[in-house]
């Protein structure tokens, strides 16, 4: 997600874990700008991945895409397919920045492999190269989830190229030997959270975290302490649709009379 095209907006995306081409329709309809189509987690495959991406409307520059690796092939399959952004796990290194960046731009910033599969994917500015609206339409975005990317978190965000940085709070507070949850309010999580903030400002690249309570992400947001988030899982939000459904019935199902 980059800085520029933020303006004064805070983008608030879900992870999608089924493969349903109607779930992004339904997300935009309750008010999501975008979804983060999750490979790493889930049920979700390439071509399935592909298919979500293309039931996106294509002006749309919050369709992501979190990939299991930094294999640039399904990530150029993505891409043509309409993926605004990719979003690459556990990077702890200025080499794993630097292949995501190589995988997901066209040169001179990138190797990606120019091969148009989608009609208008990038339309650019009159005399715009395609490549340089490419570049521009893309973001690199850099997942830090343990202690050894926090730890060399700036040679991570100063790498060139590369537009956001998006926080996995659960996997890191596991690193810090703490229970595997988000939405953490103190100790070292929150502290990282700050840290990366002023890194991330510093250095002209977004941040933005995964979170599962609205609560804490509006607070996150008043803060200014992060530019987007991940709120919620497709499973999760179905789960507690699920749950509020039944427990609003309450006992009802135990003291009516048979039906006959």
């Amino acid at each position: 997600m980059k800085r520029a095209a933020l303006g004064g907006a805070r983008p608030v995306l879900y992870h999608q874990s089924l493969p349903s081409a109607s779930l992004p329709e339904w997300a935009a309809a309750a008010g999501y700008d975008g979804v983060i189509v999750d490979l790493q987690h889930g049920e979700v495959g390439l071509e399935a991945a592909c298919g979500i991406l293309r039931a996106v409307p294509r002006r749309n520059p919050y369709a992501y895409a979190r990939v299991g690796s930094l294999d640039p092939a399904p990530i150029l399959r993505l891409l043509d397919s309409g993926a605004r952004g990719i979003v690459a796990p556990t990077v702890e290194s200025r080499t794993q920045a630097e292949a995501l960046v190589a995988a997901t731009k066209y040169p001179p910033i990138g190797n990606r492999s120019l091969g148009p599969s989608r009609p208008a994917l990038y339309p650019g500015t009159p005399g715009e190269p395609y490549t340089d609206a490419g570049n521009r339409a893309v973001s690199a975005v850099a997942q830090i989830e343990t202690r050894t990317g926090l730890d060399r978190a700036e040679e991570i965000i100063s790498t060139p190229g590369l537009d956001s940085v998006y926080i996995g709070p659960a996997d890191l507070a596991v690193s810090f030997g703490l229970p595997g949850r988000g939405d953490w309010e103190d100790g070292p999580v929150r502290e990282a959270i700050t840290h990366l903030r002023r890194l991330t400002t510093a250095h002209g690249v977004t941040l933005g975290i995964y979170s599962g309570q609205p609560a804490y992400t509006a607070g996150l947001f008043a803060e200014g302490l992060v530019d987007y988030a991940g709120l919620g899982i497709d499973l999760v939000l179905l789960n507690r649709g699920f749950t509020d459904t039944i427990a609003g019935l309450g006992s009802a199902r135990s003291t009516a009379g048979s039906i006959s």
